[in-house]
């Protein structure tokens, strides 16, 4: 039920809508997604731990981007993306959720540790999740579309 209101939130303050679904941008954000894995394994293979695990967050997050321009939903939040593929398209969301957290983590204190291992498993995730989200983007008919575009319209009106 929270995350019905924190849809229904984003949505009343202009932060996600439903637009024309677009392959071009799909496409891109698939692009954009291998480009930011492949800057991971390089950012691992010299060291730079801290921000390989930026880029593997960033490479499951544009998967999720694509994912949601293929069913014509513009998103603006991390939160709301995350939120409407589990919610809406009841996809499990768990790589992300803990990619994200090491992202922040990462990204925003200096008291932190990261080891090889770690970095190394999330690249491992961020792979994972592109396979599982390529399918899922690969699958997605017309008629899923209809359908999510459906369910998400009837959160944001409360029904």
């Amino acid at each position: 039920m929270r995350d019905r209101e924190f849809l229904r939130q984003l949505y009343s303050e202009g932060k996600f809508e439903l637009v024309e679904p677009s392959e071009n941008i799909k496409e891109s954000y698939l692009k954009k997604s291998e480009s930011y894995l492949s800057s991971a394994k390089l950012l691992f293979a010299n060291g730079k731990l801290e921000e390989s695990v930026s880029m593997s967050y960033y490479s499951m997050y544009y998967l999720v981007l694509a994912l949601l321009y293929k069913a014509g939903i513009k998103s603006e939040t991390h939160a709301g993306s995350i939120t409407i593929i589990k919610d809406v398209m009841g996809m499990d969301v768990s790589k992300i959720v803990k990619a994200k957290k090491e992202r922040l983590d990462k990204q925003y204190y200096v008291d932190f540790s990261i080891t090889s291992a770690d970095a190394q498993d999330l690249i491992k995730s961020a792979e994972e999740f592109s396979d599982v989200m390529t399918a899922r983007i690969a699958r997605l008919s017309g008629e899923d579309v209809n359908a999510i575009r459906k369910k998400l319209e009837e959160i944001v009106k409360g029904d």
